[in-house]
Formats: structure tokens, C-alpha cells, sequence
């Protein structure tokens, strides 16, 4: 169940609960255990969704989860709120605590528990329903409450009078909370165990780098600690244990820091958790951070180049075990000079050679070009690899053979060389030849043929050991490639 909160103190937040109550079918209740200004009294109820009002302004509670009728049957508590400052019509959401001082509620350097999941999946129900006029954003940790004991957030309409009386925009966050039905407060997609979330570091008050986060990757973000929270908070050093409150009020065991900050980052580091890029969020995706990090530690790091293949494998180990899914793979070196080749043909495809037949790869050029070495599953990956690489070699080649060395091309073409000996000028004959047409020189018919030498072009594969070369020597002498089996 999801419990909504709503303060008759904040006019735009009992707005926001007249929206609520009018855009689903609410179930109107009597609890007389409470104080109607303490969540008793009236209260309603719709599929998944519980509503109480309380008389007191969100920031200043202390823990609203007793009020409910089944508290433990909580999921995650939201405050529909309002949103003050110079920002114009903007929805927003974000979690609450404090970095520093507690100046607007709740305990300093303390935090609720985040819900990154539910915060993940309304700002993107937001930026659904949201009126043409009005921005979607989130905002760093600043305010309390502190004390709640389920996870929680506040979704809040701004940013002034004529906002927070706007009935379309409190209608859209009405239907956004709503779309919260079923989500879980923690971000586990396709059911993966660990949460992907990570706490957020640096920036302003706004934070683009989250936001992109949150929008655009596969993860969520928890508490974030804006510059200006980081500054009211002080030297990190004297403060590790508020940031580790940060990590664990966010069940993240990485952060994201915009901007330069050694010294917040070798704490970070220091308490056991890590520090990674938008980047590496972005490429590491939904794979299981056990695949991960057994593949930056066998190869390299993704800020070294290292990218992920789509060959799924066997990730059902515990980050804590003994037990290394690397020690079941097996390292291949690329074929760099093969691929290169390739990647002249066609760049789209080699790289989907590669992405298709492995589990991780290194790269260089930008990551933009496989190189260097790969993880496979099996050595019949890395021999699909090959064999699709010489595929496009074919294409541009008159035969492609595979042997225990690796690829051979052989193609026939206009030798200059030659054309040169015969006397052949540079110039217009020199293109008529290379075209294929015969020319005519002191007199002399000089053909395309007479002119023409063999092409051959080699291309190094080291075999993984698990492939011995006797055994590749027959599969690849009858792995020859002609222009006919284009």
C-alpha cells in the first residue's frame, strides 16, 4: 500500500488531495483512534493507495506511518506539496534530509529513507502528464521529515499562488501519483536482486546530471547532496558518518559526483563504497554488477573503454562469495588489424559482430572500435566472431580463408606497377586500365589482364588455447569464401 500525505497547513498540497480524490474512487473512512489533525478523523481509501490529512506542515512531521491503518503493510509514503521559489511552473520530486543543519525540519545530517524506485517511476509519470507550460525536475536532499519509517518522497507543484491553485497542473500530479500503483519503492529491474540506485553528489539545487540519470539510464538516484548542502555539511572527513547515512538511507553502494572533489571521494571510497560516471551507469545498463565486476577486474575499467556484449551468461552468484563468474569465461585477444579491415567495409556491422559474440570487449578511437580484449562464454562465440568478420572481408575480396593463422583475403586487381613497365602513362590510361578496359599504347593493345597482379592480405587470429590448431586446421580448410557465396 501506498500512503499519501496531506497538510492542510500547505494550500497547494490540500489542493493537491482534492485532485487526488476526485481524479480516482476513493472509499471515504472514519478513524477515531487519531486526532483529525494527526491523520485521524476522515480519511480515504482507493485500490493500493491510502489518504490521510494532518494539520501540520509536511516538513515538520515527525513519522506519519503510525497514522495509517496498516502500517506495516506500507510501501513508501509520498507528501504531495507545494514548491516555492524563483522557478516558475515546474513539477517536481524528490527525497528528504539533510546534509547539514536542519534549518527546514527534520534532524541535521540525518535522512528518511529514500525511494528511489517510486521517485524514479513519477518523474517520468511527470513529464506524462504535465501541462505543456510546466517543467519536470528534481531537487537535492534539503528538508525534513527525517524519522519516517518506510521509504518516502515529496512530489510538489511550483512554484507560487497561481501554481498551486492551478487545477490541470495539481490534476496531472494527482494522475502521476497514481500511476505509482504497483511500483516498488526500490529500482530492481527485470527482478535483479541488488537495487540500482546511487546517491548523487555536487551541482545546484536543480541537478542535470540526476536528472539525467533518472530519465535516461537504467538506474535511480537517492539522496543528493548539492553543493550547497555539501558546504552547509563541512569537511568530509569529519563527516563520514552523515554520508554514510547518505549511502544507506539510499540502499546505494555507488555515487555519481558532478565537479571536482577529492576529498568527498577518497571518503567515499574509504567507507567501501564507488565512486563511477554517468558514463558507466550508461554502460553498465541493467547487467548484474557481479558480471561487471568481474569483467572490469579481468580486462579493464569501463573508463578505460571497457563495453559490454549481449551473450547472456550465468550471473547467479553472491556479490560476497567465493565464487568469480570470470573463472568459467575465457579471455580472447581481438583480431585488431581483421577488424579494422571490417570496420572499413562496415563499421555497423563489425561492431555488432563483436557486441553479438561476447561477453565484455575493450576498445579504443573513443570506444567507438573493438580492440584490444574480450571475454567470451564459449570459444565457438569467438569462432562465430571470426567467421562473421570474414564474411564482410568477402564482400570486398575475390576469396576469404580461414587457417590456424587467421584470415587470408586474395583478390586480383590493376597493378600500377606493371601498367608502368608497359610503358602505360599516367593519366586517363592509367584509369581506363584500372576499369577494366583495354588501351592502346606506341601502338601497342595493352589488356586489363596483362596488367594485373594478385592481392593477398593476411590477417593474425590467436586461437584461445581451448581451440587447438589441429582442430581449427580442419573446420578452416574447408572455410574458404568466394564472391560467388556473397
Amino acid at each position: 500500500m501506498i500512503g499519501i500525505v496531506v497538510s492542510r497547513a500547505d494550500e497547494a498540497s490540500t489542493h493537491l488531495g482534492e485532485q487526488l480524490r476526485a481524479v480516482g474512487e476513493w472509499t471515504a473512512h472514519e478513524d477515531e483512534r487519531r486526532a483529525d489533525g494527526d491523520g485521524g478523523g476522515t480519511y480515504y481509501t482507493t485500490a493500493g493507495f491510502e489518504l490521510r490529512e494532518f494539520d501540520t506542515i509536511h516538513i515538520e512531521l515527525a513519522d506519519p506511518a503510525p497514522a495509517f491503518s496498516a502500517p506495516d503493510d506500507l510501501d513508501f509514503l509520498v507528501f504531495v506539496s507545494r514548491h516555492a521559489g524563483d522557478t516558475g511552473r515546474l513539477l517536481t520530486a524528490h527525497v528528504t534530509g539533510n546534509f547539514g543543519p536542519a534549518e527546514y525540519g527534520g534532524e541535521p545530517g540525518a535522512f528518511a529513507r529514500a525511494a528511489p524506485g517510486a521517485h524514479k517511476a513519477v518523474i517520468e509519470a511527470l513529464s506524462e502528464h504535465a501541462p505543456d507550460d510546466y517543467e519536470v525536475g528534481i531537487e537535492c536532499t534539503h528538508h525534513g521529515p527525517t524519522d519516517c519509517t518506510v521509504p518516502s518522497m515529496f512530489v510538489e507543484l511550483g512554484s507560487g499562488e497561481e501554481q498551486w491553485q492551478d487545477a490541470e497542473a495539481a490534476r496531472a500530479i494527482a494522475k502521476a501519483v497514481l500511476n505509482l500503483r504497483g511500483v516498488a519503492a526500490d529500482h530492481r529491474p527485470d527482478g535483479l536482486e541488488a537495487p540500482r540506485h546511487v546517491v548523487g553528489f555536487g551541482g545546484g539545487h536543480y541537478t542535470p546530471r540526476c536528472e539525467r540519470i533518472v530519465t535516461d539510464t537504467d538506474w535511480a538516484v537517492g539522496h543528493i547532496g548539492s553543493d550547497w548542502q555539501l558546504d552547509a555539511m563541512g569537511d568530509p572527513a569529519a563527516n563520514r558518518e552523515v554520508i554514510d547515512a547518505a549511502f544507506e538511507a539510499s540502499a546505494a553502494e555507488l555515487a555519481v559526483v558532478d565537479g571536482e572533489n577529492p576529498d568527498l571521494e577518497r571518503v567515499i571510497d574509504d567507507l567501501g563504497y564507488r565512486v563511477v560516471s554517468e558514463t558507466w551507469l550508461r554502460t553498465v545498463g541493467e547487467r548484474p554488477r557481479v558480471v561487471v565486476d568481474a569483467a572490469e577486474a579481468t580486462l579493464s575499467s569501463v573508463a578505460e573503454g571497457l563495453r559490454f556484449g549481449e551473450v547472456a551468461v550465468d550471473s547467479d552468484t553472491n556479490r560476497d562469495g567465493d565464487t568469480n563468474p570470470a573463472e568459467t569465461w575465457t579471455v580472447v585477444s581481438l583480431p585488431d588489424d581483421l577488424i579494422a579491415a571490417a570496420n572499413g567495409i562496415d563499421a555497423d556491422a563489425t561492431v555488432a559482430a563483436v557486441v553479438e559474440t561476447t561477453i565484455a570487449y575493450e576498445t579504443t578511437e573513443g570506444a567507438t572500435l573493438p580492440a584490444g580484449r574480450a571475454l567470451v562464454a564459449d570459444t565457438t562465440d569467438f569462432e562465430q566472431l571470426i567467421d562473421r568478420l570474414a564474411g564482410l572481408l568477402a564482400t570486398d575480396y575475390e576469396s576469404v580463408e580461414q587457417t590456424t593463422e587467421g584470415v587470408i583475403c586474395r583478390d586480383t586487381g590493376f597493378d600500377p606497377g606493371k601498367a608502368d613497365t608497359l610503358g602505360v602513362p599516367e593519366g586517363p590510361k592509367f584509369g581506363r586500365l584500372a576499369a577494366g578496359k583495354t588501351v592502346t599504347v606506341n601502338g601497342r593493345e595493352i589488356t586489363p589482364k596483362s596488367v594485373e597482379s594478385e592481392r593477398i592480405e593476411r590477417f593474425t587470429v590467436d586461437w584461445p588455447e581451448s581451440d587447438p590448431a589441429g582442430q581449427r586446421a580442419e573446420t578452416a580448410s574447408d572455410g574458404r569464401l568466394t564472391n560467388g557465396e556473397r
